[in-house]
């Protein structure tokens, strides 16, 4: 990837101690670095990994403050659960809602900028940290560990949105897998198919490191307000399970699935409402961390500040919530005689009074439920354990539980991925992978279909990476 920017931010901070654990990825980097120098100690390369943490919360990808939140809510928006709120749309990401991206589009440009600068800031974490594997193997191990699982997951997200299809043998454009700090490098797009290669062998590394470091990964209790923050051995399977549904690797999706829900049970029903006030990380696996005045998220899709709808939830996707079923109130808000998504109003401040920050869930436990019953069930004959699955994340949310088979059970799974994952980046893509289309029925008069041919189904590569990078190749229809 070719960046213009001689400098990247390296996170030298005068007062942080990484080894406290406590708040470093709340900390905003002050200091930067040039990218020809290397670090001296290995306790730099420490402080580099909590800048790759803080590269998360660009905008344009979990935040949605100055762009939208492309990573976050931007999947909803180019499905079909939302419509737009008229007056009160403030007109972030409504490319993604039109699918009307071209090359030169902000949202485009912006969202691939940051994923790749999250990259640049992971690889700079681990530029030349083998010189200390010697001398400190187990804290190496930590470091660089973190830093692949870091890599690897921007580059999952990149192969979401830029890849024509998910097939684990497909020839078709995947993305440049960026996997050395250089400035000036131009690497080519791999196939589908070697992008899989590449995010697997980082993922897998990353676990082997993870299991052998110096000291643990994760914050023994929440209350230090780090707890689930960092990139340990489990994060790994929740990606790598992700990875292989996507994939059409069923086993395997199956195998990783099962690793997270053994480690991370599932919220009881009051622990589930304190995750969307950060008073609980119970099935959180791993979550990206927030402090006032940092961010808003979602705010493009309902803004707590001042009460403004830019979208609202298709009356569809509400029905689907039956009356006990907790994750109705936990998500939505009637407010002024319309429902609105109130699931990241976060931790309040005063009675009544949220702060609009809440901590970006980026792999939670009910989603490897939902992943291993699909990798059941489209297995073919194990219709049974796919239904137990289902039933048993069902009952958490004390939602009514089923008895379906064969196409109604593989239905009802996406129904439930729909109804629990609402707003955390995965609608568009489940669509994708699956049915392969959108179609819009409430407030539609225009973008209301998009079929399985569409173009839209990949974002163009920004004009300024074609431009730059002799190596880069368009999507098609761009």
């Amino acid at each position: 990837m070719k960046f213009t920017a001689k400098y990247i931010t390296a996170v030298l901070f005068a007062s942080a101690v990484f080894s406290s654990c406590k708040k470093t990825v709340e900390i905003d980097p002050t200091h930067t670095i040039n990218g020809d120098n290397f670090f001296t100690k290995v306790d730099d390369y420490d402080f580099a990994l909590t800048g790759a943490y803080q590269k998360l919360k660009q905008n344009s990808l979990y935040s949605g403050v100055n762009g939208g939140s492309v990573w976050l809510a931007g999947p909803d928006l180019a499905g079909d659960n939302f419509y737009s709120g008229g007056s009160a749309n403030l007109g972030n990401l409504n490319t993604l809602y039109r699918w009307n991206y071209t090359a030169d589009e902000p949202v485009v440009q912006n969202a691939w900028d940051a994923a790749y600068l999250v990259i640049q800031q992971a690889n700079l974490a681990m530029r030349g940290i083998d010189r200390f594997r010697a001398s400190d193997a187990l804290k190496v191990n930590r470091i660089e560990g973190q830093a692949r699982v870091i890599r690897a997951h921007a580059h999952l997200e990149l192969l979401r949105w830029w890849a024509p299809d998910f097939d684990r043998a497909s020839t078709s454009l995947g993305i440049a897998y960026v996997d050395k700090f250089d400035v000036e490098q131009m690497p080519a797009r791999l196939t589908v198919s070697q992008s899989y290669d590449k995010i697997e062998a980082d993922v897998k590394a990353a676990k082997s490191m993870l299991l052998n470091t110096d000291r643990a990964i994760q914050s023994a209790s929440s209350k230090d307000g780090t707890a689930r923050a960092y990139a340990d051995a489990i994060v790994c399977d929740a990606i790598l399970a992700r990875m292989f549904l996507y994939a059409n690797q069923l086993d395997s999706a199956i195998k990783y699935s099962t690793f997270v829900i053994n480690a991370r049970p599932l919220a009881t029903p009051d622990e589930f409402f304190a995750i969307w006030e950060d008073a609980s990380t119970s099935e959180v696996v791993w979550s990206l961390k927030y402090q006032a005045g940092n961010a808003a998220l979602i705010r493009e899709i309902y803004q707590v500040s001042n009460d403004r709808s830019s979208w609202l939830p298709v009356t569809a996707l509400l029905n689907l919530y039956g009356a006990t079923d907790i994750r109705y109130d936990a998500y939505w808000t009637n407010i002024a005689n319309r429902t609105v998504l109130t699931k990241y109003f976060a931790k309040p401040t005063a009675a009544a009074n949220p702060d609009g920050v809440v901590d970006a869930k980026l792999y939670r436990t009910a989603e490897s439920y939902l992943i291993r019953a699909e990798a059941y069930a489209r297995k073919g004959g194990m219709d049974a354990a796919g239904l137990a699955d289902l039933n048993t994340l069902r009952a958490a949310r004390l939602a009514a539980t089923g008895t379906e088979t064969g196409a109604t059970l593989r239905t009802a799974i996406q129904t439930e991925r729909r109804k629990e994952l609402v707003a955390e980046g995965h609608r568009f893509f489940d669509l994708k992978r699956t049915t392969r289309v959108v179609s819009r029925t409430q407030d539609c008069s225009i973008y209301c279909t998009l079929p399985s041919t569409d173009r839209g189904w990949a974002l163009p590569v920004p004009r300024t990476e074609m431009l730059a990078n002799p190596n880069m190749v368009q999507n098609p229809g761009y």
